[in-house]
């Protein structure tokens, strides 16, 4: 009696290969990514000191929102950093 075709071996295959490591960030990413947050709560302190908010920019309370937005770019390099 001929043999059923679903009993056949596949052929082998091999697994895929691995993926290569990620490269390596630049050397100016982490001090960049530092600095802005630094600059960005320089940026808040300055803007809690001054009279009205006019400092840094003449712009009021947006000063804030412009300083946060600085941070958080900050952070947001940071979680890219190996």
């Amino acid at each position: 009696m001929p043999e059923s075709k679903s009993r056949k071996k596949a052929t082998y295959t091999p697994p895929p290969a691995k993926a290569t490591a990620p490269k390596p960030l630049p050397r100016w990413f982490l001090p960049l990514s530092l600095g802005l947050m630094i600059f960005g709560l320089l940026w808040l302190v300055v803007t809690y000191l001054s009279p009205g908010a006019a400092y840094p920019l003449p712009i009021g309370q947006w000063n804030l929102a412009v300083g946060f937005a600085i941070i958080i770019a900050g952070f947001g390099m940071l979680t890219r950093w190996r």
